[in-house]
């Protein structure tokens, strides 16, 4: 009995701390959003089959790429600023380069405030390159934790001059 009294306080000693430094999940996205640039025309059409007035599809503060699509995106982001983003099939949806990487490199962004100012936690600007068929996985540590992200928006983007390729949907549910 002396032995097993000293045994579990022993056990929960060592394990304990293992525990409290255990990372919990922020946020995860399933699913992706390609990106379209053009977010609305606004005028009549002009002579030359142009709109005079034509809104970019900014996110967030971000600047959108030219059309871009992608198959697949999950995602995670834990509490202590681990994010792992495993992406498929993110090509180019349009010119004479359509269905090709466009040799690009991509990094991940997550922004959790709804409205200005934004704050991007990002991980490295380097990026990872997109393979021919597009697939690309990121596995790093976000520049900045937040403690909390009500309104997470994920934006897979450009290592070149960052502007968006994707956008990951949030996943509500718990199921995978």
């Amino acid at each position: 009995m002396n032995k097993l009294a000293v045994v579990i306080p022993l056990t929960l000693a060592l394990v304990a701390p293992l525990s409290a430094g255990k990372s919990e999940t922020l946020v995860r996205f399933k699913g992706g959003i390609g990106v379209q640039p053009v977010l609305n025309v606004v005028g009549p059409v002009n002579q030359d089959g142009t709109f005079p007035n034509v809104s970019r599809n900014i996110v967030r503060g971000v600047n959108p790429a030219g059309p871009w699509r992608i198959a697949a995106l999950r995602a995670e982001v834990e509490s202590n600023g681990r994010i792992q983003v495993n992406g498929r099939g993110l090509l180019l949806a349009a010119g004479n380069r359509i269905g090709q990487n466009g040799d690009q490199r991509v990094f991940a962004t997550l922004i959790c405030e709804a409205a200005a100012p934004f704050v991007e936690r990002s991980s490295a600007f380097t990026g990872v390159a997109l393979e021919p068929n597009g697939d690309f996985e990121i596995d790093d540590v976000l520049d900045s934790i937040p403690t909390s992200c009500p309104s997470p928006v994920l934006l897979i983007r450009a290592a070149s001059n960052g502007t968006w390729f994707a956008a990951g949907i949030q996943q509500i549910d718990e199921e995978d």
